[in-house]
């Protein structure tokens, strides 16, 4: 194993280790962790995890979980991670034309990032705020009721 949890990862860790007697419920967590870390998760950090949750969990069921969740990145993204939701109620108002904006704007497509590292740019299933739509996540953040004015100014403040 050649990833190591930063001191107060491997903490926190610690503590949620104590918080839950089943230790399937440090999965999530423990990966959300990992994510702060590297800003995705890995192979490594996926065995890292499973050795420090230890038995009876395995690589097997941390990946399984790890695979299953989309807010769980299984690669690099850039310094702001857009996931514009693609369901049908974010469809009817408008995300089609944000999601082409975008594109447009950044110079990108759908799961590409910037030269810079700047923006990645995915699509995403339901986030939940379809009486908000259109609207993105960004990193940890929501932005609602867009338009390309408000968008534009998203961008423009994040540089």
């Amino acid at each position: 194993m050649s990833y190591r949890f930063s001191p107060e990862s491997e903490s926190r860790l610690n503590k949620l280790l104590e918080m839950f007697p089943d230790k399937r419920s440090v999965i999530l967590p423990g990966l959300y962790l990992l994510q702060r870390e590297l800003g995705y998760v890995d192979r490594e950090g996926m065995e890292a995890l499973a050795e420090k949750i230890g038995s009876p969990i395995s690589l097997a069921q941390v990946y399984g979980v790890a695979t299953f969740y989309t807010l769980y990145n299984k690669k690099p993204v850039g310094k702001f991670h857009i996931q514009i939701c693609g369901t049908s109620s974010c469809y009817m108002r408008g995300n089609d034309k944000i999601e082409k904006h975008l594109c447009s704007k950044l110079g990108i497509e759908l799961g590409e990032t910037t030269p810079d590292k700047k923006f990645t740019l995915e699509e995403v299933e339901c986030l939940g705020a379809c009486g908000y739509a259109p609207m993105v996540q960004i990193n940890d953040a929501y932005y609602e009721n867009l338009t390309f004015e408000k968008m534009d100014q998203i961008l423009k403040d994040l540089n």
